[in-house]
This record gives structure tokens, C-alpha cells and sequence, in this order.
């Protein structure tokens, strides 16, 4: 036997078990293909009418026989009178929404950590995360009637007080703050999760030579706890930067009226009343676009952010 067979004899063996490896993972790659067709269908195949956006849109006549416009659609969005204020309110709302939705859950998992009894602990994160499963249609409604001005649980407290009564969701300098507010009150539980599963990860370790060094509470917190949370808070908020043109659809288009569009009027409410109630189909998959391609961007920076910061890979 010469030298070179057994090398042969290696790569045929090594080329065999690659086919075993194969075919043991295909059962895997068959139970993701019912996930991967329905991708296909609802998120990859809708984005060739995204050709809508450059095209004088006829029902009638469909994509390919449509007039061509080239960029028309995009000038007369930008013409429109109230459209830089829509994007001003997206971006303003959305960055309050970020910033403020990434300071209280840290602020309520440290003191959450504070908690020795297990039992109380347990059952304030229950509370708190149980909003996070509640639709904006159920909430929407909640807070129509905590925030009447007539009948609300809120201004009849401040009519105890001999406060007038505020109609919140018919206030533009009201109802950012409303929004931000109850977003905040949604979702927090659930964020306030992910820091307290970042907290188990700290050495308890750090915290006994802390104890030793004379550190109390508010330092060990300060120098120890911080430090070790701060991966997952770098983490959270870069991706959150790929968010900062999402102000939450769902949620203005339950809580707002025409008395509201100077303050919150987003990118998706406009493009739901030109597409779905004006039937400008060009125009609002023109705005569509335009943000999906800024999101793309804001996306793309995100992700190399966490992973220049947080050492973060999404594969």
C-alpha cells in the first residue's frame, strides 16, 4: 500500500459520513420549509409591488400595464403640506419611545434585584409583564375611557383637586406624551425580563469582594451590577435604532383623530389614509418605500453597532 492511499481512503471516508450528516439533517430542513414558503409568499413575493411606488397605479390595468412615473410619486409626497411634519412626529416619538423604554425597565430590574423575597418578586414581574400580552385594540380602548374628559378616572382626580379637565387624546401637547407613557407601560415588563436574566449572569463573586472592599448597596450597584448588565443594554439599544422610524402603528391608529395629526400623525397612519382611504396606491407605496429602504439603513447600522459594541451575531 503506498503512501497516498491511505490519504484516498480518509476523503472517501470523511465524503461518506458528509452524505450520512446530510441526510440525518434533512427531517430539520423539511420541518423549517412550511416557515420558509409562508416567508416567501407574505414578506418576499408582496415586494415586487413595491414597482407601485414609481407607477401612475391603476387597479384595472395591474402592475405591468400601469403608467410609468418614474420618480413622480416621491415629489408629490414631498409637496404635500403636512409631510416632513409626519416624519418629524415618527422620528420624535419613536426616539422618546426608544430612550425612555430603555431606562425604566433597567431602573425597575435593579430594584426588582433588590427584592429578597422571592414570592413578592415573582409576582410584581407577573404584573407588570401581563399588559405586554393585551392588543392596542383592548388597551386603546382602556385608555378612552381612563382619559376621558368627561367621565375618566384621571380628570375626575384632578377635578378633586380644582384642576379643568384635559382631553388628553385631543391635545397635540398631550398626546405624545400619552403615547409614550401607556408604550412604555405595555412593554416594560417585559424588557424588565430580559435585565433580570442578564443580572443571573453576574458573578456573585464580584459582589463578596465588593462587600469586603467596603462597597454598600449603591456602589456595589453602581460598580458591579451596571458593569454587568451593560452588554445586554448596549445590545438592546442599537437594535432599537433600526426601530427609530416604527413609532407603533397599532397604537395611533387606536388613539388618534384628525384633531391630533400636528403632533401624531406617523409615517404608517399617512400611508394607511393614502393607500387604504384615498386609494393613491403609487403615492403610498412610495412613502412605504421610503421608509422600508431608511429602516433598511438604520438596520444595517444597528446590527454592525452591536456587534462592534456587544460583540453581537446574528448568525
Amino acid at each position: 500500500m503506498t503512501e497516498s492511499q491511505p490519504v484516498v481512503i480518509e476523503k472517501a471516508q470523511l465524503k461518506e459520513k458528509g452524505k450520512r450528516l446530510k441526510w440525518s439533517q434533512l427531517p430539520l430542513h423539511l420541518m423549517i420549509l412550511p416557515g420558509l414558503l409562508l416567508i416567501i409568499v407574505y414578506s418576499y413575493g408582496p415586494m415586487l409591488g413595491a414597482i407601485i411606488a414609481f407607477q401612475d397605479f391603476n387597479p384595472a390595468r395591474g402592475i405591468f400595464d400601469s403608467k410609468w412615473t418614474g420618480l413622480e410619486n416621491f415629489r408629490y409626497v414631498m409637496a404635500l403640506p403636512g409631510s416632513f411634519q409626519v416624519i418629524w412626529n415618527t422620528l420624535i416619538i419613536a426616539v422618546m419611545k426608544i430612550v425612555i423604554g430603555l431606562l425604566v425597565p433597567i431602573v425597575v430590574a435593579l430594584l426588582l434585584n433588590e427584592i429578597r423575597k422571592e414570592t413578592f418578586k415573582r409576582s410584581v414581574q407577573t404584573l407588570i409583564y401581563l399588559p405586554h400580552f393585551l392588543s392596542w385594540i383592548i388597551l386603546g380602548g382602556v385608555l378612552i375611557d381612563i382619559l376621558s374628559p368627561t367621565s375618566g378616572i384621571v380628570n375626575q382626580v384632578l377635578n378633586w383637586f380644582g384642576i379643568d379637565s384635559i382631553y388628553f387624546l385631543g391635545n397635540n401637547t398631550w398626546f405624545r406624551p400619552v403615547l409614550v407613557i401607556s408604550d412604555v407601560w405595555k412593554e416594560f415588563g417585559f424588557n424588565t425580563i430580559v435585565y433580570l436574566a442578564a443580572l443571573t449572569g453576574i458573578n456573585p463573586s464580584l459582589y463578596e469582594a465588593a462587600v469586603i472592599d467596603g462597597a454598600n448597596r449603591w456602589k456595589q450597584t453602581l460598580y458591579v451590577t451596571l458593569p454587568g448588565m451593560a452588554p445586554i443594554i448596549i445590545l438592546t439599544a442599537t437594535l432599537a435604532l433600526g426601530q427609530v422610524l416604527n413609532a407603533g402603528f397599532d397604537q395611533v391608529f387606536n388613539l388618534y383623530s384628525p384633531q391630533v395629526y400636528q403632533s401624531g400623525d406617523i409615517i404608517d397612519t399617512f400611508v394607511y389614509r393614502l393607500g387604504i382611504v384615498d386609494a393613491q396606491y403609487g403615492v403610498a407605496t412610495a412613502v412605504g418605500l421610503f421608509k422600508s429602504v431608511v429602516s433598511l439603513i438604520l438596520l444595517s447600522v444597528s446590527y454592525f453597532l452591536a456587534y462592534r459594541f456587544a460583540n453581537y451575531r446574528i448568525f
